[in-house]
């Protein structure tokens, strides 16, 4: 460590060396030798010559982006270690796929040898720290990489305090504010760097493509709701709830990072209230005012006395099962929407308005798709290819925009914004709550309950999604603050009649994407993969989102320019992208493979084959029963059937063996065994 500490301290760094293979690296970095005076120019021959045949004997790639050029011989009086970092990285034949962009270069006297075993071991451990590996690509400056070296020196020795820390998060304090408390302690020294981090071309684009990743479900979901609801809440409302609360969330939260918004289940119980309101000839938005009240003192309540730490109980087994169910429902409306559009052809006599429709949600999807796969191509500069990653979605909208501008001729669905801003049915924006039966307003405490249990789960289920150490989140948790949050904003948006909201799944985990800076490796299957290297934890972002989104209402006959055909592409998109790095469906595809050509991961090289499959059709059944409950007229018991999966988890342990459950139910993916799923 001493050795390349001092090294960097006098500036032995060369940034941004253009290079297209080994051999042209090692030339370049030694003529950079000689010119700076760090290297004799009569040495320079040999040296190239003995490093391009070390090369040739014995490559020193090592993988993790990196690379240990080195020499001993005679001529060089002193020991020389530099750093060189590549303007792109350059394939090199890595074990690991990992293109080479970091090079070590260690030269001396014969004799020296042995007292460089010490800076390789060093060096080793620091290109195998993720966070070093991306502050080192983004580093400007001399200055910026030798701050990188102190990050990781400090990251190594509070290692202990962080895996501490950690833990703490959901860990029961036993005093009322204690969770929250520590939350406030863990979070508020980011608070400043939140907003530093979010100044970045990166964040633009994911502000971009969220504004549409929540403008749609926004403008679906008040849709449908106006339909259940006889107007009473709509598309204005869940707009302004979702502009108001994501903006709040964005400010004062623990992990901005997610989102709220608009859920099936909460959708769902709505409904079933307002047709219950009228069944009984009570008012629906006085008697919704008063559940809502009641549902955020009860939130509040489990915030305060640490209720989120029930978590604990909470493994790998549900998160998978609840991720898999929100993306499925966002890929199943979307194709649902499609497939009404092809009904009763002959008798709406719009054969061209179908087509056309089906053309543009795949197009919608295919671009995206294409452009965000679009970093790991062999085309086109890096700057370029990350920038058409990173605004894949927002492109995909605008293209297929244009293209439904053009076939103006064809009749198409579009946004169904209002024309002004206003409430739905002309409501007066603050809800009457005396207008409720006095019985009401106790009663409302029974279905409060069972919205408590639904909000308490949707939140902290997304959260501990979002926190997975797989996206190698470093600022810390937040469980409890959030969950309180959340539960002031319910109570807010009930004096006004608007939707309640809470943590969206599919939207959260396309934000934490969106922002993730990652690495390709191929897996021993020969199958590229991309793997989480950073992600740039921030509020702008979620800011950013809510205030467009705010924008959105000055210019709401603007929006009536996208096809609905465009955002049921977006809708897919989200929903096939969440599904990425779900092992649940990794698992499930072996169901077809061919048993020989499995992929050889943690789990299946620990635990045999038919517990794998009995696993994951556990995990199937379960998913069915949520899916049948979410739509059955039993539906307002959906949370509690969310619930159940923690002691159906817990009978598993009476058919698994301890050491397979460890294994697939693994809270992080081992960085050397990871999936053969490509993003």
């Amino acid at each position: 460590m001493k050795h390349l500490v001092e090294a960097l301290n006098r500036d032995q760094i060369f940034l941004d060396v253009a290079a297209t293979d080994m051999t042209s690296a090692i030339q370049e970095t030694v003529r950079k030798m000689v010119a700076s005076g760090i290297l004799a120019e009569q040495l320079r021959e040999s040296v190239i010559e003995t490093l391009l045949q070390r090369e040739r004997d014995t490559p020193t790639i090592i993988g993790n982006a990196v690379a240990i050029p080195h020499a001993y011989l005679e001529g060089i009086e002193q020991e020389i270690v530099l750093f060189v970092r590549l303007s792109h990285p350059v394939n090199m034949g890595a074990p690991d796929g990992i293109p080479t962009q970091f090079l070590f270069f260690l030269l001396g006297p014969p004799n020296l040898a042995a007292q460089h075993l010490d800076t390789l071991a060093y060096i080793a451990r620091l290109t195998s720290d993720d966070e070093f590996r991306f502050e080192a690509g983004e580093a400007g400056s001399p200055k910026a990489l030798r701050a990188a070296v102190d990050h990781f020196a400090v990251r190594t020795q509070s290692i202990l305090n962080t895996e501490v820390e950690e833990t703490d998060s959901l860990e029961y304090t036993g005093r009322l504010f204690g969770g929250l408390r520590k939350d406030v302690i863990r979070r508020w020294p980011h608070y400043l760097s939140d907003f530093k981090d979010g100044l970045h071309s990166k964040c633009a684009a994911s502000t971009l493509f969220l504004f549409f990743a929540c403008l749609a479900p926004a403008v679906t979901f008040g849709a449908v709701m106006a339909v259940k609801t006889g107007g009473e809440i709509g598309v204005v409302e869940m707009i302004v709830a979702t502009v108001f609360c994501g903006i709040v969330f964005a400010l004062v939260s623990g992990q901005p990072l997610v989102i709220l918004g608009g859920t099936g289940p909460l959708l769902v119980f709505t409904a079933i209230l307002y047709q219950l309101c009228n069944d009984l000839g009570i008012p629906f938005l006085p008697t919704y005012g008063w559940i809502g009240l009641w549902s955020a003192a009860l939130i509040v309540g489990l915030a305060i006395t640490d209720a989120s730490c029930l978590m604990r109980f909470f493994t790998r087994f549900t998160d998978e099962i609840f991720a898999a169910l929100i993306s499925i429902i966002f890929i199943f409306e979307a194709v649902y929407a499609l497939t009404d559009i092809f009904q009763d052809l002959d008798i709406k006599k719009h054969h061209d308005t179908a087509l056309l429709s089906l053309l543009l949600a795949l197009g919608t999807f295919y671009i995206a798709m294409t452009l965000s796969r679009f970093r790991r191509s062999n085309y086109l500069l890096p700057r370029f290819r990350e920038f058409l990653a990173d605004f894949g979605p927002a492109i995909a909208i605008t293209v297929m925009t244009v293209v439904s501008i053009l076939l103006h001729e064809v009749f198409l669905d579009v946004m169904p914004a209002p024309e002004s801003f206003g409430t739905t049915n002309g409501r007066d924006w603050v809800v009457n709550l005396s207008a409720a039966p006095v019985w009401v307003r106790f009663a409302a405490v029974g279905p409060a309950l069972f919205v408590t249990v639904l909000v308490f789960l949707d939140q902290n289920i997304t959260a501990r999604i979002v926190n997975s150490r797989d996206h190698r989140l470093h600022k810390g948790e937040a469980y409890h603050l959030d969950l309180g949050i959340v539960g002031l904003l319910i109570g807010i948006c009930s004096f006004f009649g608007l939707p309640w909201l809470v943590a969206a799944t599919v939207r959260s985990l396309n934000h934490v994407r969106s922002l993730a800076t990652v690495e390709e490796i191929v897996d021993t299957e020969g199958e590229p993969r991309n793997r989480v290297l950073h992600v740039r934890e921030n509020r702008l972002t979620g800011f950013a989102i809510h205030l467009l989104l705010g924008f959105s209402l000055f210019f709401l006959h603007w929006l009536k320019l996208i096809p609905m055909a465009v955002l049921y592409g977006l809708f897919l998109f989200m929903g096939v992208v969440s599904m990425s790095g779900n092992q649940f469906f990794e698992r499930l595809s072996l169901w077809l493979r061919d048993p020989t050509l499995y992929p050889a991961t943690h789990y299946i090289r620990r635990v045999p084959r038919l517990t794998i499959h009995a696993f994951t059709f556990v995990q199937l059944v379960c998913l069915a029963v949520l899916w049948y409950v979410k739509g059955s007229a039993v539906g307002i018991l959906f949370p509690v059937f969310i619930a159940l999966l923690v002691p159906v988890r817990q009978i598993l342990r009476r058919f698994f063996t301890e050491s397979h459950l460890a294994a697939l139910d693994a809270e992080e993916e081992p960085d050397e065994e990871e999936s053969h799923w490509a993003v």
